[in-house]
């Protein structure tokens, strides 16, 4: 029993062993470049073995229908393994820019009618034309669904209106999300070149079957969009959304702190703000062209739902698993752009601070971590100044902002409404004096 030597040296080479039951042994050519086929004269395979020793190949082979592999890395089921991206950012390292994505932290609260940022960290919900309020909440992923089994325990929810008017050409609703500049510039993304891209992914369940859109756009230099559609929903059943979108050589973000990559999840609009534009391509942004004209159903349906959760955008052409983190973690990520101080009536919670005078006082309030820039200062509830000799009544005059420093990350605030607080150049405390009185600091865009 012969063995076929097929190329190579006496250092190198492949060789082919016929089997031993084997008889009339025949090397039938290959249909396929690469491909080797040995067969008996009844046309069974006869080999037993392939041995190769320091041989190198060039091209591509192909294992079963899902794995590729080839000089840069191997392939399998669709996501890509190369030795690049085991250490840099598809597989490796942190890979979900947007912050909060899992709906976990709500410093504001869990409810709200109010247009804006209200309930769940970063997620601002806007709409307008509406004949009875829409309502946002951090709510619950029920126990049994692909989500909760995937990790997700919150979703942001947005409850509609009776909106007994119709669908209005000026009426709309949004999910938005702003990425802060710099965090899109330093991603790893060559967003000028259309063969770099990112992905986004989110899941979705709508109370209404229907196709929505949404849309990326670019704040910096010449504004430019890339809109989307989540394709027809089934009603009250969890979607997974899945885009992979390229670069642009029109595309520019700063290396700064202002906005960058604005993300509407879901952008509803009359025609006000709706007509023919085409899906899934960059091109410049136009206000009264966002996306195609929408299904009124959604809109026109009292009491309707939409739920979001799991929003992921990644450098790379591949979805990933979410990257779920701590939540002490997302919640010193969401602190950047608000952070909220909240008190009690028990005297023991405040700052320090002096008297100005018998009616005023300045306290100096210290932040953790540093805010993206200069921030706005609200309160709710009743504080007190307690000097060292006199205290003033309780009060629920606001606080003024008198200074932010450099760094964002103290100020000093401002009453000039107390009563009895003595002279003037007098250490104290600035107190909570009220249950739910809250400090709130807010740098959101």
């Amino acid at each position: 029993m012969s063995k076929i030597r097929l190329f190579g040296t006496s250092s190198g080479y492949v060789e082919i062993a016929p089997a031993a039951a084997a008889s009339n042994n025949t090397l039938t050519a290959p249909s396929t470049v690469g491909e080797i086929i040995a067969k008996d004269a009844a046309g069974a395979i006869g080999v037993t073995s392939v041995h190769t020793t320091n041989v190198v190949a060039t091209g591509t082979a192909k294992v079963g229908a899902a794995v590729t592999i080839s000089e840069s890395g191997i392939e399998a089921s669709g996501i890509g393994i190369t030795c690049a991206n085991i250490n840099g950012t598809q597989i490796g390292g942190r890979r979900n820019i947007i912050i909060n994505g899992a709906m976990n932290v709500a410093q504001r609260g869990t409810t709200s009618t109010a247009d804006g940022i209200h309930t769940v960290d970063r997620f601002k919900m806007g709409y307008g034309g509406e004949n009875e309020v829409l309502t946002q909440a951090q709510v619950d992923v029920s126990s049994g669904t692909s989500p909760y089994a995937e990790g997700f325990r919150k979703a942001f929810k947005i409850t509609n209106g009776n909106q007994t008017g119709g669908f209005g050409n000026g009426d709309y609703f949004q999910v938005k999300y702003t990425v802060e500049a710099q965090d899109i510039a330093n991603s790893g993304w060559n967003y000028t070149s259309s063969s770099s891209n990112i992905t986004l992914s989110f899941w979705i369940k709508s109370s209404v079957a229907q196709n929505f859109y949404g849309y990326l756009k670019s704040q910096d230099g010449t504004f430019r969009r890339y809109i989307f559609e989540t394709g027809s929903l089934t009603a009250d059943t969890w979607t997974k959304i899945t885009k992979t979108i390229p670069g642009n050589s029109g595309i520019t973000f700063n290396n700064d702190n202002g906005e960058g990559l604005i993300l509407e999840l879901i952008y509803f609009s009359g025609s006000d703000e709706t007509g023919s534009v085409s899906l899934n391509t960059w091109a410049t942004f136009v206000s009264s062209l966002r996306t195609p004209a929408n299904t009124a159903t959604w809109w026109t349906t009292n009491d309707s739902t939409l739920e979001i959760t799991g929003v992921q955008l990644e450098v790379g052409s591949q979805a990933t698993p979410f990257e779920h983190r701590s939540f002490g973690e997302e919640l010193e990520l969401c602190k950047r752009y608000y952070q909220q101080i909240n008190g009690d009536n028990n005297d023991y919670t405040g700052f320090s601070a002096y008297s100005e005078s018998s009616t005023s006082m300045r306290a100096v309030v210290q932040l953790h971590p540093p805010m993206r820039a200069a921030f706005t200062h609200s309160k709710s509830g009743s504080f007190r100044f307690q000097g060292a000799t006199n205290d003033s009544g309780d009060s629920a005059y606001s606080f003024s902002l008198e200074g932010v420093n450099t760094t964002f990350n103290a100020c000093t605030i401002r009453n000039t409404n107390y009563s009895g607080m003595g002279a003037a150049d007098r250490p104290g405390n600035l107190q909570f004096r009220q249950d739910g009185s809250k400090l709130k600091f807010d740098a959101e865009f």
